[in-house]
């Protein structure tokens, strides 16, 4: 992996990590284009754990723009704010889901469902998806599309938690499902975005660290201890790669959350479904036409 590459990577998870798009699925196109993670077993794990693993950017993006909430959490924790202490919980009630199914099922997934057509599947489902939800919204608006992240509750969280889990297969968008999940139990644009924010950085700080710190299984015996996915990616792509995805992902993705919601508030998801249909189509025609590979 050349510095420009692991830069081109951080870029695309920083813009695509919190919008209804799919990093996982644009990082998968991109590696394929540019030849990352097909060399060997150990190489294409590598590459895997590196996408995975560049989501700390993000992760430190959202912590510096929305640190009044996690403030307010911490305060909570410490007894010294009830509203931030119900938000922490709603917050940790959200991903316990993702973690139990997580565990059970990750394998699975990744050994399944990490080619082009789950994703290419799972981007034009999603996109219709979200049409179908912006229509459902217009002929229903109602009272319940105005509650805030304080009025939130743990049964409620737990519904966006569950849907959450469907993102687990590559190309259905964390983001999305959280964010139609907040609108489903009637949160406010502005209060689903920021749930899906906060819940996704628990989320992917579980991710991050599972792929960095865990066990490595099927690379080999040399990479069979602990820090094994973070010493994977260093032996094949070096350290400053990982550092440079980090930092360009940190960058842009604080770049892209402070534009989606404003966006969001203004025009909703609509567009967002058009673009996953089109790359979804786009893709396939390019996998039957031999360019790609499944």
């Amino acid at each position: 992996m050349h510095t420009w590459q692991s830069f081109l990577l951080g870029l695309i998870e920083g813009i695509t990590e919190f919008l209804p798009v799919s990093s996982t699925g644009h990082l998968i196109v991109a590696q394929r284009l540019m030849g990352i993670g097909t060399l060997s077993p150990a190489e294409k794990e590598a590459a895997d754990a590196f996408a995975i693993c560049i989501q700390g950017g993000a992760i430190l993006a959202v912590l510096g723009l929305y640190w009044r909430h996690v403030k307010q959490m911490i305060a909570g924790l410490l007894g010294k704010d009830p509203s931030g202490l119900r938000l922490l919980i709603n917050v940790v009630v959200g991903f316990l889901p993702a973690a139990v199914i997580g565990v059970l099922i990750n394998d699975w997934i990744e050994e399944k469902l990490f080619g082009l057509w789950p994703v290419v599947f799972a981007w034009i489902v999603g996109g219709i998806a979200i049409l179908a939800a912006g229509q459902w919204r217009k002929g229903t608006e109602k009272p319940g599309g105005t509650r805030e992240l304080g009025h939130l509750t743990w049964k409620l969280a737990l519904i966006i938690g569950l849907l959450q889990c469907v993102a687990m297969w590559p190309g259905t968008s964390r983001s999305l499902m959280t964010i139609l999940g907040g609108l489903l139990v009637g949160l406010s644009i502005r209060a689903a975005v920021e749930y899906s924010f906060l819940l996704g950085v628990l989320t992917l700080t579980a991710a991050t660290a599972k792929k960095a710190v865990w066990k490595m299984h099927h690379s080999g015996p040399e990479f069979e201890h602990w820090l094994g996915g973070a010493k994977l990616m260093w032996a094949q792509f070096g350290p400053v790669n990982l550092v440079v995805g980090v930092v360009a992902a940190m960058v842009f993705a604080a770049l892209a959350v402070k534009w989606l919601v404003g966006y969001l508030q203004r025009h909703g998801l609509g567009i967002f479904g058009w673009y996953r249909i089109a790359l979804g189509a786009l893709i396939g025609g390019l996998v039957v036409g031999g360019v790609f590979s499944a």
